[in-house]
């Protein structure tokens, strides 16, 4: 083995004898220290090639195609623990070990497990280099896929080691496929392990995973950064690491906003980051499609910066129809496509990209398809891994160190009922309480029961570093830093609600823009809106449906507030809060709990009485007009 520092490019005690022990507990071959360069690229794509790992896309300018292992295809959130000092402080939605326990088991897995591999050395920052608080990584691996993918997801190499001089502080992420290769051994283009474990240390800022090779799980800048040793960064000091896409939008009249959102996977995330509006006059531009961290500005406003540098999106449903841009990046190369559909011209395919599917494929798992295999030709979580730079719509701005003014932030969930199709909260503290219910509901594609709804508040239950209800906490505390006419307009979506058809009662997509334009409004003081229990919502006229082909009843039903159902979710929402726990529940969430079941007692009494005949004390509630209050 090569001396780990003999070619190291920084001096940072830390950063050298952090890797020294690695090398000395992992015993690669060899140790790269990696510099991002097109020439690294070049390099290491060829290996892979040659391993049969990558297969070069004829199609595709300076694209490959790979398959995992197929027990290797996602996020395994039962391995994916929490390690806190306390239990306490990882909360009742992770999984947790004690760190010294979890350390030992590992270390003992790391052991020699990059015995014939090469380690390589990553240093990268996540968000713009030049950030007044540059946030940097060290990452090691044996992952020629992980250094190549993290080139495109990060900032990374030569212009970060410059920067991370001695002093710096700088998480520790430490990767291996766990898969050794012994004198005489044939590797395998995938190599993994079938014992994983991605385990974070929020204290130390440090993150160990072991076992698989596959997205998140390996690009440790991603999820397990920027989401989970990020959030407790961000509670202590005193930001927002978010699961959301960032989004410009510019009016006829040339008004810009920036809109942040959340939603669980399979609730159209990366279709609204790359929305192309379908109003008039309105033009939409990307910022980020997964991650925002949330700042202060001078001015009092929250600011929001997307840490990454690339798209790692699910394809299975992207196409020119549902998100003719991410089509359109793609097409420009540089890309890795994991575990999609290989055509035999040297392109790829997934479902939903085209309506009929080429005639033969070569499928995730390697094998000849055809239409009439009777399975699927890329898997549901098969992903492509691409520049944010070359995506046509991407905003000048995206790449500015000082982050963007959200004024807006929207929570959205797939349900079939309940929820209006667009919702305004009445204060900061009204939105954390709808955020903190955030809800979808199972679908025929997950194992179990269909239409149970399952909770993901903020969309950040599997990306959550500390207990849920400190985390709510803090949003809360969010809100009191500033003047409270400075901070986003919070609301609640749904796409996805249904009529007693079934069907969908409202398009989305590209024609999601009029409910983006409402909600612009309503911060510019001229939408009018109800007043309903659960908050406020259009009055009828107030979207603007110029040129929509759609039913409009359908519309109207997307935006009914019932009663009976909304008694039903405040049960749910009580199961949901016992399992946080009230020792640790903000009391004002119980309290905006409270009120709601307060509206909708009123309103059911209002109701009661009108079938009697009789007339209730306050006929305004459910009928008020509103106007947002600065």
């Amino acid at each position: 083995m090569s001396t780990p520092t003999a070619a190291a490019p920084t001096a940072h005690p830390a950063v050298v004898s952090w890797v020294d022990e690695i090398a000395d507990l992992t015993a690669p071959d060899e140790v790269v220290w990696c510099d991002g360069s097109a020439g690294e690229w070049d390099r290491l794509t060829t290996q892979l090639v040659e391993r049969g790992t990558f297969v070069r896309l004829e199609r595709k300018p300076n694209s490959f195609w790979c398959a995992s292992d197929p027990d290797d295809v996602a996020r395994v959130e039962d391995r994916t623990f929490i390690c806190s000092r306390f239990q306490a402080d990882a909360g009742p939605t992770n999984n947790w070990m004690d760190p010294v326990d979890m350390k030992t088991v590992m270390t003992e897995h790391y052991r020699g497990a990059m015995a014939g591999r090469t380690m390589y050395v990553i240093a990268f920052c996540m968000g713009p280099l030049d950030a007044a608080e540059p946030k940097f990584g060290v990452q090691i691996t044996d992952s020629e896929y992980v250094a190549v993918s993290m080139q495109i997801m990060t900032r990374s190499g030569t212009p970060v080691w410059d920067r991370l001089t001695a002093g710096t502080e700088f998480v520790r992420c430490l990767h291996s496929v766990g898969a050794p290769l012994y004198p005489g051994q044939a590797d395998v283009p995938w190599p993994c392990d079938h014992t994983k474990y991605i385990s974070h240390f929020p204290e130390e800022r440090t993150i160990w995973s072991y076992g698989s090779g596959y997205g998140g799980n390996a690009l440790l800048g991603k999820k397990c950064y920027s989401l989970r040793i990020a959030s407790k960064m961000a509670k202590d000091e005193g930001w927002l690491a978010e699961h959301m896409l960032i989004l410009k939008l510019t009016s006829p009249q040339q008004r810009v906003h920036y809109i942040a959102a959340a939603f669980p996977s399979s609730c159209g995330k990366t279709n609204l980051a790359m929305l192309d509006p379908t109003l008039d006059g309105w033009t939409a531009e990307t910022i980020g499609d997964d991650i925002a961290w949330l700042r202060f500005g001078d001015d009092g406003r929250l600011y929001a910066v997307n840490p990454e540098a690339g798209f790692f999106g699910v394809a299975p449903g992207t196409g020119v129809h549902t998100n003719p841009h991410a089509m359109a990046t793609l097409e420009r190369g540089n890309s890795i496509f994991t575990n999609v559909a290989r055509t035999d011209d040297g392109d790829i395919w997934w479902e939903g990209m085209t309506d009929t599917p080429p005639p033969h494929l070569t499928d995730w798992k390697r094998r000849d398809w055809t239409p009439t295999s009777g399975e699927p030709a890329a898997h549901p979580n098969s992903r492509y891994c691409t520049p944010i730079a070359q995506c046509p719509t991407v905003a000048p701005e995206w790449n500015d160190p000082a982050g963007v003014p959200i004024s807006a932030i929207l929570f959205g969930g797939r349900r079939a009922t309940t929820i209006p199709l667009v919702t305004e909260s009445r204060s900061w503290q009204h939105g954390v309480f709808l955020a903190s219910t955030l809800s979808s509901e199972t679908t025929a594609a997950a194992a179990g029961q269909v239409g149970v709804v399952r909770r993901d508040p903020m969309a950040m239950l599997p990306f959550l570093g500390y207990h849920v209800g400190d985390y709510f906490q803090h949003w809360l505390d969010i809100g009191t830093r500033t003047n409270a006419g400075l901070l986003p307009k919070i609301f609640y979506v749904n796409w996805f609600r249904r009529g007693d058809d079934d069907e969908f009662l409202w398009p989305g997509f590209g024609e999601n823009s009029r409910i983006l334009e409402w909600a612009l409004r309503r911060i510019e003081g001229t939408a009018e809106a109800d007043e309903t229990p659960i908050g406020l919502v259009p009055t009828p006229g107030a979207l603007d449906l110029t040129g929509l082909k759609f039913d409009h009843t359908k519309i109207a039903a997307a935006l009914k507030v019932d009663t009976t159902e909304w008694v039903a979710e405040t049960r749910l929402i009580d199961e949901w809060y016992a399992r946080i726990g009230g020792n640790t529940l903000p009391d004002v969430l119980r309290e905006e709990l409270g009120a709601l079941k307060l509206r909708l007692a009123d309103l059911e009494l209002g109701d009661v009485l009108h079938r009697r005949g009789a007339h209730p004390t306050s006929p305004e509630k459910d009928s008020r007009r509103s106007q947002p209050q600065f």
